[in-house]
């Protein structure tokens, strides 16, 4: 920093700069809401089929965030500006200070050009003769005091121009094309980040190097800036795609069996790591697409630990898929890994991808947690469960959906596989409890179709529920509760069973009873497959009880046909159950009273996100309504969750199973009858309807007990039909 440069800059341009930015941050903000409020809003609640129904409305939700985007951008834009603008004239202020200061001291400051300058004595002739006066002989240590105060000055003002250029630089850079999503308050927030991906990027370089009270540093700073997107680009350029895989092959070799706090630190570093490289893989600068592509070249590579013993060590893509666990992905780059990892999965076979992964480069251990990080499909099926966007292209094809089930059978790789088809079915994230599940698209219907064909054949289909997926089957059947009444009910049902699916036909009868009976043999497969329905009958009750307008036809109907579906669906289960040999173990009886519980908890933000969907037409006053039901049509949802936790669990093989006779089946069918009674009483209550209550719940007891019976013909039905 020139001293005459800020001694005299004028800083009006860069103050016009900031008041353009700002009003710019206001008109994007203006545009972000009225994308988000009416084009996203109108694009959600479009009932749209074909390819508007995906490409359309993919384009549409992106437009959105771009504006989102946008806004984020321009607002850490004009902050950063504003806020070097705020420095540079506090330091001005501190330089002409000094001067002033100086010159009193008969010191002249001055200019020496290419950012030097020079403190020195006045030698005017006529102060010689005044000794009690000025002197042109100084006091060095007080032209050395101020040279430091006004080199310190300088270099400050020079750090904060050169780091404000350096930041925004990097923040434009984040997108090709489009606009980052880094957010900063002000120029030093944006600079903190920097250069602490700067000091961690340095360590990671020489990981022998580095101490527990290291890792614990590295951790502390990296929990703080892992949402951090310059950070996160930053730190991955920096190191480097094989500088990143070599880092945690050497922290893997070196922490080998680590235990207590040691195992809590690495186990943190895993989780950090992974969480900041997944922030990092949305910037577009050519330094990180360098580096996505870097890493996925690195995929047949050996690493090994530069002390290891063994010559072997582990694959790329054993060591990558390590830190795919935890975060949200970046699509295009989970596309393109994902879609080189499956080829070489599917040219092993079904029963050779064992041997291809785990039996091969297994000399490292590269998850601190309860796997060994050799199957490198269970770290991307993890990766995928944290971006539906990119479990819905890896499922698409039926083949290569058909292969991984297939593998199921031969790796223990099941379980992993069942939260990524959770997350492509759904449309929700693993563990987000917050955003609101999209409609089903007609891809997504058709996976899900796929998955129900698969473990609907006969023989090996079956199987796959105990594979580590049955608990993932019943969460998918709770989100499909309206494809899934609609398969069973049959055409022109969607008057009563309302989704906002853009397949709701999408499912095949048969397919569907035969899913529901292999899953409901999983104890937390079953919890799912009743909390699901349980929460759809409160959902369609509230919706046709607020508005009579939405079926043609008396209420009493409307309350009957959903009756009737819930005891068909409920009918299969039990009578799924009570034909198969775990009905006959005690055991079995406690293991679905935990998972009911469990399940319980998790089952309530179905309700508050909409996993199970209920959408009014919009011919029928939809958009008014807003569309996907909430609000108090929750509250008639989660009722009936806490009813069954509170009344359903089985209490004592001798007491309550319902598994050992038909007796018990009727037990079981009743408590669905009262169930859904309890359901309606409070639809009625809330919407205050008033019905005759003797009439309605008489209808709502028949209907019920026809659907039970309806469930065990159906069933016996469907096995026929494959054999």
């Amino acid at each position: 920093m020139d001293l005459n440069a800020l001694r005299h800059g004028n800083f009006a341009k860069l103050g016009e700069a900031v008041t353009d930015w700002e009003q710019m941050t206001r008109k994007l903000a203006a545009l972000q809401k009225d994308a988000e409020d009416n084009l996203k809003a109108k694009a959600d609640k479009a009932n749209w089929a074909g390819i508007n129904a995906t490409v359309s409305r993919e384009f549409i939700a992106r437009t959105a965030a771009e504006f989102a985007d946008a806004h984020t951008q321009a607002d850490s834009i004009v902050k950063i500006l504003s806020d070097t603008r705020g420095e540079l004239i506090g330091f001005r202020m501190q330089l002409n200070d000094a001067i002033a200061r100086a010159e009193k001291q008969n010191l002249s400051v001055v200019d020496t050009g290419d950012g030097t300058f020079a403190v020195m004595g006045n030698t005017r002739p006529d102060w010689a003769s005044d000794p009690g006066g000025k002197t042109g002989v100084t006091d060095q240590k007080v032209v050395e005091a101020f040279r430091d105060e006004i080199q310190g000055v300088l270099t400050k003002a020079a750090r904060s121009d050169d780091s404000a250029a350096k930041v925004l630089t990097l923040l434009v850079n984040q997108a090709k094309y489009g606009f980052a999503d880094a957010s900063y308050a002000n120029r030093g927030e944006a600079a903190d980040a920097v250069a602490a991906a700067e000091k961690l990027a340095k360590m990671a370089k020489h990981p022998a190097g580095m101490s527990l009270d290291d890792i614990a540093d590295f951790n502390r700073m990296m929990a703080k800036y892992h949402d951090d997107s310059l950070f996160g680009e930053q730190f991955a350029t920096r190191l480097g795609a094989k500088g990143t895989l070599q880092l945690w092959t050497e922290m893997a070799h070196a922490h080998a069996g680590a235990r207590g706090a040691e195992l809590a630190a690495m186990k943190n570093m895993q989780t950090n790591l992974g969480l900041t490289l997944a922030t990092a893989s949305f910037s577009d600068s050519d330094a990180m697409r360098d580096w996505k592509s870097g890493l996925i070249a690195e995929r047949n590579k050996n690493f090994r630990a530069s002390d290891a013993f063994s010559p072997v060590g582990a694959l790329g893509s054993q060591v990558i898929s390590s830190l795919l666990r935890q975060g949200q992905f970046d699509t295009e780059f989970l596309d393109d890994y994902r879609e080189k990892l499956f080829k070489a999965d599917k040219a092993a076979g079904d029963s050779g991808t064992h041997d291809l992964w785990v039996k091969g480069y297994d000399g490292l251990d590269l998850d601190f947690g309860d796997d060994n990080g050799r199957d490198p499909l269970k770290g991307l099926f993890g990766a995928l469960s944290h971006n539906p966007e990119a479990a819905v292209h890896a499922f698409a094809s039926k083949s290569d959906l058909d292969h991984m089930l297939g593998t199921t059978k031969f790796t223990d790789r099941g379980a992993s596989l069942g939260h990524a088809l959770e997350s492509a079915v759904t449309g929700v994230a693993a563990g987000d409890a917050t955003t609101m599940a999209p409609p089903h698209s007609a891809t997504q219907v058709k996976i899900m179709a796929n998955i129900m064909s698969a473990v609907a054949q006969p023989g090996s289909g079956a199987a796959l529920v105990t594979k580590g997926l049955g608990e993932s089957f019943g969460d998918m059947a709770a989100s499909y509760m309206p494809e899934i009444s609609q398969a069973l009910e049959g055409p022109d049902s969607e008057t009563v069973f309302l989704s906002n699916s853009q397949d709701p036909g999408g499912l095949e009868a048969t397919d569907v009873i035969r899913f529901l009976s292999a899953t409901a043999a999983d104890p937390a497969g079953r919890a799912g497959i009743i909390f699901g329905e349980n929460i759809y009958t409160g959902n369609l009750l509230q919706a046709h009880l607020s508005d009579p307008s939405i079926f043609d036809g008396e209420d009493k109907q409307v309350l009957a046909d959903i009756g009737r579906n819930a005891g068909y669906i409920e009918g299969i289960v039990g009578h799924s159950v009570a034909n198969t040999e775990v009905a006959k173990s005690v055991n079995g009886e406690q293991e679905y009273n935990d998972a009911l519980k469990a399940k319980g908890d998790y089952a309530k933000t179905w309700v508050n996100i909409g996993l199970t969907f209920v959408e009014v037409p919009e011919r029928l006053g939809g958009a008014a309504m807003g569309g996907v039901l909430g609000g108090s049509g929750g509250v008639v949802a989660g009722a009936a969750v806490d009813r069954l936790l509170e009344t359903q669990e089985l209490h004592g093989s001798k007491d309550r199973a319902l598994y050992y006779s038909s007796k018990d089946l009727f037990q079981m069918r009743d408590s669905v009858s009262q169930q859904t009674q309890w359901s309606v009483d409070d639809a009625l209550a809330r919407n205050k309807v008033d019905l005759p209550s003797d009439g309605i719940k008489d209808a709502v007891r028949v209907a019920v007990n026809d659907g039970w019976k309806d469930g065990d013909y159906a069933l016996n039905r469907s096995k026929g039909s494959y054999e």
